[in-house]
């Protein structure tokens, strides 16, 4: 098929109607256009030139900035979810905690996580996709007390702290100021203050110094439940 690149003719115009101006052809054809890209000073019986050219520069422009829209909507949308890398926090002689980076789900939505353990699945719920990378560790024996992670409540005086501290070290284990649901247990006195709140509502066994002092003379983690610290009365 044959494509018109361009055409040039001098045409005279024959009227204005609604709008439409009329050109006439040499072979008589009439031809219609807006009245409007006109130019000034036109009447009836004035000849026009029409020029009509294929812009093939802006055929070309316009196709390279489609294909460069589509592979922008292509890589957007197109790519799916980077697997999760997760990685062992800490470690104790009965749970793990286990942590990951940011996820980046590209286009996707967040549904859920199965997880399993030495390929059991567990009863979790955890927000999550992908298949993640696969950890392997082993909990502590109960002589292994570097899994302890201790925060301290209210305590009888400040040397009772630091005393504590001591102890901690000695056995290789480890405190922060801070409490968080890193930390493994609630070293306190008094069932009260908002350490203890914290720490009843994750589940952060609030025991009391006791418990310390009976690892550290018996080499081995003890049971929490005996040595719990009850709600003070108010």
């Amino acid at each position: 098929m044959n494509l018109l690149k361009s055409f040039h003719k001098s045409l005279p115009w024959g009227k204005v109607d609604a709008g439409m101006a009329i050109l006439l052809s040499p072979d008589h054809h009439l031809i219609e256009f807006p009245s409007t890209i006109l130019p000034d000073g036109v009447t009836t019986g004035s000849v026009i030139n029409v020029t009509i050219e294929r812009n093939l520069d802006e055929e070309r422009r316009r196709k390279e900035d489609f294909m460069a829209l589509q592979e922008t909507i292509l890589d957007q949308f197109s790519k799916t979810p980077e697997p999760p890398l997760i990685a062992l926090k800490s470690v104790t002689q009965t749970s793990a905690i286990i942590s990951w980076k940011p996820l980046i789900l590209n286009s996707t939505t967040l549904k859920g996580i199965d997880v399993y353990r030495n390929n059991q699945k567990l009863s979790l719920h955890i927000p999550l996709t992908s298949l993640s990378n696969e950890i392997t560790f082993k909990t502590h024996t109960l002589e292994n007390l570097t899994g302890i992670n201790v925060s301290f409540g209210h305590l009888t005086n400040p040397t009772e702290a630091q005393n504590l501290i001591q102890l901690v070290k000695r056995i290789g284990a480890k405190y922060t100021e801070e409490l968080s649901t890193d930390n493994t247990h609630l070293i306190c006195v008094y069932g009260k203050g908002p350490k203890y709140e914290k720490a009843k509502e994750w589940s952060i066994p609030c025991v009391s110094p006791e418990f310390l002092k009976a690892c550290e003379s018996n080499g081995r983690i003890m049971p929490s439940s005996s040595y719990y610290v009850a709600p003070s009365e108010q």
